[in-house]
């Protein structure tokens, strides 16, 4: 009966979508056909490259936002609403720093109606719990970062929800007072002493992922869609250099790192699938990176001797937010290869280190016109038009039918980056206009200087 109660179902999602509709019509999809499960006396984190879509479940959840399609069941009734089980801890502090500690943990215990006194008993009592005893009549300013998170989580906490969720609480804090306070926080869930019945954390980190939590699930993009889910069976507290810690953050970079894998949910974390091949799409997602830094990753795999991608990140110090773009960029490009977590260069990754300026140059300008799309797409139309010019906007109006506004800026600006460098193509800033510098006529080379 306790193991029951134990795992009892608090949030199912059956089927979730979420689309927003742009301008001219077109619906782009954030998260598709999402399924899951959250259950009482666990951790769940939610993992996956920027732009998968896990702040925008979150909020769903959490009733912030409704699904386009399909259903958030909250203890097996339709959620309608604001999921009143549900509390957030945000990435920014979210303080009124003109309101004191105490008065910023009360307040969402004062939306819910509580009484004066018995409000701020609950405020106290969370504050004392939290570790902010002391400073209940000091401002936001008064404190340093992690003080501040603290608030937010006293505040989160207060309320008593029996889910807790948390997104990326710990990303704008430094480094050492991250640590401190992700263990504090992993004190009070083991001993019992916050009223939360279960905890869902997004995160970019998969070291974080891994301490914390007891199921991962990890999330694909565009859209977003749950590509792994990994039960984490490891005892707290977690020994970052156990070989089966190890072998599970490995895990997690290889499916993250490898788009065409599709791990099974409820799999053992040292098992994965069968790769299988999913229907490309139009265009492809281009990360947000820029040559120079793939350049740098291809120099430090020069003569390394540990291929492991999980310990070039930690020797880094770089999280998977930000290694991965590079990685993805690369291997776009076709300058790497990644098996089982390791990361390598290919021959053409080696003939790029061995190459001068020049040689560099027309190896990426190579690569990006026989693997990327747009650039092959854009190359087309400079050549077809007279005058050799074509204006971005209607770059963007290709790119808003596959993404969002924001990112087809974006995907937009990365593209130039490249072909600029590639000198495949120019640039003009002012004008909007992207034109080729130098065409080809009856053999001679007309320069064309931009407007």
């Amino acid at each position: 009966m306790v193991v029951q109660a134990a795992k009892s179902r608090i949030v199912r999602l059956e089927g979730v979508s979420k689309a927003y509709e742009q301008p001219n019509g077109q619906a782009i999809s954030i998260i598709d056909d999402i399924n899951l499960e959250l259950r009482s006396g666990e951790i769940v984190a939610l993992l996956g490259p920027s732009g998968s879509g896990k702040s925008t479940l979150m909020r769903m959840i959490a009733g912030l936002i409704p699904p386009t399609q399909g259903q958030v069941i909250y203890h097996d009734r339709p959620l309608i609403g604001l999921n009143p089980g549900v509390a957030i801890v945000f990435q920014s502090f979210a303080l009124y720093p003109w309101l004191t500690v105490l008065e910023n943990v009360e307040l969402g215990l004062k939306a819910k109606g509580e009484n004066s006194d018995p409000r701020r008993q609950k405020a106290l009592r969370m504050i004392d719990i939290i570790g902010l005893d002391g400073f209940e009549n000091a401002y936001p300013k008064e404190l340093s970062g992690g003080m501040r998170q603290r608030v937010g989580f006293a505040r989160a906490l207060a309320v008593e929800p029996e889910l807790l969720c948390m997104d990326e609480p710990f990303s704008a804090l430094d480094v050492l007072t991250a640590e401190n306070l992700r263990f504090e926080l992993l004190d009070l869930w083991i001993e019992h002493r916050i009223p939360t019945k279960a905890i869902l954390i997004v995160t970019h980190s998969i070291e974080e992922a891994v301490i914390l939590a007891d199921r991962i699930i990890v999330l694909g993009r565009n859209p977003g869609r749950i590509r792994a889910e990994l039960p984490v069976t490891l005892p707290h507290y977690r020994d970052r250099k156990s070989p089966s810690f190890q072998a599970l953050v490995d895990q997690v970079y290889k499916i993250l790192t490898n788009p065409e894998i599709l791990a099974e949910a409820h799999q053992e974390p040292t098992t994965v699938s069968q790769p299988e091949r999913s229907t490309p799409a139009k265009y492809q997602s281009l990360p947000q990176v820029r040559i120079g830094s793939i350049a740098g990753l291809l120099e430090l795999l020069e003569d390394r001797q540990n291929k492991d991608l999980y310990r070039l990140a930690q020797e880094l110090l770089l999280e998977v937010d930000d290694i991965l773009p590079i990685v993805e960029g690369a291997k776009l490009m076709d300058f790497v290869k990644l098996a089982e977590g390791d990361i390598s260069l290919t021959p053409i990754g080696q003939e790029f280190i061995g190459g001068s300026i020049d040689d560099r140059k027309l190896l990426v300008r190579a690569q990006l016109t026989a693997h990327i799309r747009l650039v092959q797409q854009i190359c087309n139309i400079l050549q077809a038009k007279r005058n050799h010019r074509i204006a971005e906007e209607l770059i963007l109006d290709i790119l808003e039918k596959n993404f969002s506004p924001r990112e087809a800026k974006r995907q937009l600006q990365t593209v130039i980056d490249w072909g600029r460098y590639a000198e495949l193509y120019s640039y003009n800033e002012p004008a909007g206009e992207i034109f080729l510098e130098q065409v080809p006529d009856d053999n001679e080379v007309e320069v064309e200087t931009p407007v």
